[in-house]
């Protein structure tokens, strides 16, 4: 009788243990299918969009340049564009060529129904001097008009589709910066201003698309990268999310940081390449060279030349592109330690991202700044920041600078050359790069863009009509 009942006993051990081991085991192999596993690993917070997540951390290639500055991992070096990846689906307006690759001198072929270049055979060149460093709208076409391409090399972060209803955002493909700086500098005057009739068209264009209609606009995508262009038509079509440098310009209720992307500059002075000028081999201090006297809020750059003139390790003179500006600048930028960014006559200026290509330590003075990427880049890590009134006290800047420590600047030094990247603007776009960096930007302000679009829809969704007073931002 003893026997049998230990007989039993061990019988039910081994049941036991074998349904633990069992149960262990499904639930490692439920992890892996479904990659919780992964995400417990990454602790990364996600936002799910229909067949489709992107994260709201930082880019995976911040954290990898922490561990590999200025190196790609292998596998994203080889990767092409996967459509069904990407985090944006954006449906762009086919417009005239009038509007955008028009004003590069490109026109289609005759008995052509195609309002775009075949940028697979050729790519219209873009205007260089100050033209450039407003060229975003050039660059986000070409990404856009590419991203379908079976063959394109490196990841996408947006994808055109062709149905408005599949799509997150509508995006405006207008060169607007272009139109004014080639049609309000123009020599010979005409008795239409040809920016502000393209502007005018364009208001005309979208109000009447039933795009607009369906979502007021605020769904639409617009770049505006020029402080001075769009200047007519902003006001009209204040519910869209708007491409810019700054606010400068703008009143709240038409651009504001909750709704809208801050995208960097194309910096004008060369890339400093393969960079070991350390501490030691940056002779001057600090370096500004640019418009002195400006108006705005540029004041504080004469104030500050008559405080730092005098210093022997400063350089602060008057400067511009025009004979040999950039290479002076690109020499200078690369032998100091730290750039005055000083604001003129907007917030913003291209000197920043100029300061960032050549690792030389911002000093951004600026109190009405936004910059690029904040909402997942710490600038503090690279730049230093000071306020107009700290900035114009006697010696409070120079010693403010003189006191940051060669280990202080070293890492900053380090930092700015792990970042430089997300500033760098590329055809074919290139892993985090500015295109992809701004797409991710845009892609990261969905969930307010459908709050928005949502209450919007509250009373919207079953009137006959819009009255012309719901497109007042006074509303």
């Amino acid at each position: 009788m003893p026997d049998r009942n230990l007989s039993c006993r061990k019988s039910l051990f081994f049941l036991f243990a074998m349904a633990t081991l069992l149960i262990l085991v499904s639930w490692v192999l439920l992890l892996d299918s479904t990659g919780a596993s992964r995400l417990i690993d990454n602790h990364r917070l996600s936002i799910s969009t229909p067949n489709r997540v992107f994260s709201i951390s930082e880019p995976a290639s911040v954290a990898a340049a922490r561990r590999r500055p200025n190196a790609l991992s292998r596998e994203s070096d080889v990767k092409k564009c996967d459509p069904n990846s990407a985090m944006l689906k954006v449906f762009m307006y086919d417009l005239p060529p009038e509007f955008h690759f028009g004003m590069l001198d490109w026109q289609p072929e005759p008995n052509s129904n195609s309002v775009w270049p075949d940028i697979a055979k050729k790519i219209p060149g873009y205007p260089g001097g100050l033209n450039l460093q407003h060229s975003i709208e050039y660059w986000l076409t070409l990404d856009l008009l590419s991203s379908r391409f079976p063959d394109r090399p490196g990841p996408c972060s947006a994808v055109r589709v062709m149905d408005a209803k599949e799509a997150d955002i509508v995006f405006v493909p207008f060169f607007s910066s272009l139109s004014y700086n080639k049609f309000t500098k123009e020599k010979v005057k005409t008795k239409v201003n040809r920016d502000k009739e393209l502007q005018d068209k364009i208001v005309k264009y979208l109000t009447e698309q039933k795009e607009w209609k369906r979502s007021g606009g605020r769904d639409h995508v617009i770049m505006a990268h020029h402080p001075n262009s769009m200047l007519n038509a902003r006001m009209k079509l204040w519910p869209c999310m708007f491409i810019l440098s700054d606010f400068g310009r703008y009143p709240p209720n038409v651009a504001n940081v909750q709704k809208d992307v801050i995208v960097p500059y194309r910096h004008m002075i060369r890339t400093f390449v393969n960079d070991s000028a350390g501490f030691d081999d940056r002779p001057t201090l600090l370096y500004f060279q640019g418009a002195i006297y400006r108006k705005d809020g540029g004041f504080i750059r004469q104030e500050l030349f008559y405080l730092l003139k005098d210093e022997k390790d400063v350089h602060f003179s008057f400067g511009s592109i025009r004979q040999n500006g950039i290479s002076e600048a690109t020499r200078g930028m690369h032998s100091s330690k730290f750039c005055l960014n000083i604001a003129g006559d907007t917030p913003s200026s291209n000197r920043l991202f100029d300061a960032i290509a050549s690792h030389c330590v911002p000093v951004i003075i600026s109190d009405e700044i936004e910059l690029p990427y904040e909402d997942i880049l710490d600038y503090s890590k690279f730049c230093v920041f000071v306020r107009f009134g700290d900035a114009v006290k006697k010696d409070y800047l120079i010693n403010l600078i003189r006191g940051i420590s060669r280990e202080q600047w070293t890492q900053m030094w380090e930092r700015l050359k792990e970042i430089e990247g997300f500033f760098e603007f590329n055809y074919p776009s290139q892993k985090d790069d500015a295109v992809q960096m701004i797409w991710q930007a845009v892609a990261r302000k969905l969930p307010f863009l459908r709050l928005k679009l949502h209450r919007w829809k509250r009373f919207a969704r079953f009137e006959v009509g819009l009255k012309a007073s719901r497109f007042s931002p006074y509303n």
